[in-house]
């Protein structure tokens, strides 16, 4: 067992990978030699060499270009875009060529192609490297995406990533690269769409993605003291989503929050809270509430960031608010 940091268990989950497949590949901007410019693939380098280990232009389109060709003929690269927000740039690659060229093949080509990226805030950087564009991601068909939460998770779901056949966006959050957490010895392999009770309760069910999931368990921690038994779901996955687990949660203590660190227009809460409402409507104590970030861009002034990201505190006030409504 080894305490890791998000970040070393990046490295970590794309060495086990690069170990195990020598067809797994890795390019973007500054991911060999700097080692990332979050530091998250320090060491590839030196371990894996210039041939699979590859910088690249600072040019999006053509990193995805390339990671695109290279999956299309065998190969299984993991692209990095380097903040989230850059997404934006390549658009047209991810949601017209890689979500669907299996489907426009009709199944002759597969897609086995993972896009790594940092998101969310937290870390003043302002509105143009500060997004969380999950939501941009779900709404496409064709992508798997991915956010874990801890390091643990890092590695297990980069691993069910690149072993995946189709492409998943794997989006780390920048607000947890230091936090630390034990990584268990030897391979570890998660799967995709599988959500993670990381704390049991009885009266309402907290549903969190990223950042979130700590700031989650923090609340939860202070509501106890007052009595409200939290029970806290990491998402972990948005593509496929976890419904089962989820609404059997949502059922039995009948009162649901989502945490999103996604603007409020059309976040992943408001599908989540539409399924509870068609398949757990009879379990419902009281109306799902959705915990988001306002319909602003993120600042970049600390101040007023932590006023509009969801907070620990403003997480239990709306839980209070539910509960003894």
């Amino acid at each position: 067992m080894a305490e890791l940091t998000y970040r070393q268990a990046v490295a970590r989950g794309l060495s086990q990978e690069m170990d195990r497949d020598e067809r797994v590949l890795l390019l973007g901007e500054d991911v060999a030699g700097a080692g990332g410019v979050f530091k998250t693939t320090a060491g590839l380098l030196d371990r894996f060499g210039p041939e699979r280990v590859l910088d690249t232009p600072i040019a999006e389109q053509a990193i995805l270009g390339a990671a695109m060709g290279a999956a299309m003929t065998g190969m299984r690269p993991v692209a990095e875009i380097m903040f989230a927000d850059f997404f934006a740039v390549c658009w047209d690659i991810v949601v017209n060529e890689i979500a669907k060229m299996r489907y426009m093949t009709n199944g002759q080509l597969s897609m086995p192609l993972v896009i790594k990226s940092g998101g969310g805030g937290s870390l003043r950087l302002g509105a143009q490297h500060s997004q969380s564009i999950e939501n941009w991601a779900m709404a496409v068909p064709g992508l798997k995406v991915v956010t874990p939460s801890t390091p643990r998770d890092v590695v297990g779901l980069m691993a069910a990533a690149v072993r995946c056949d189709d492409p998943v966006l794997f989006f780390e959050h920048k607000g947890l690269y230091a936090a630390k957490g034990a990584v268990p010895d030897g391979e570890i392999v998660d799967e995709l769409g599988r959500a993670v009770v990381r704390r049991p309760g009885r009266d309402a069910t907290v549903a969190a993605l990223g950042l979130m999931v700590p700031r989650a368990l923090e609340a939860a921690g202070l509501l106890a003291t007052e009595g409200i038994d939290v029970e806290v779901i990491d998402v972990r996955s948005l593509v496929p989503l976890d419904t089962r687990t989820l609404l059997s949660s949502v059922s039995r203590t009948g009162r649901l929050f989502t945490v999103e660190e996604n603007p409020r227009l059309l976040g992943w809460g408001a599908e989540l809270v539409s399924l509870a409402a068609d398949e757990c409507f009879w379990d419902l104590e009281t109306p799902c509430r959705r915990i988001t970030t306002p319909h602003i861009p993120l600042p970049s002034a600390d101040n007023l960031e932590d006023a509009v990201l969801p907070s620990v505190a403003r997480i239990v006030e709306e839980v209070r608010k539910g509960v003894h409504t």
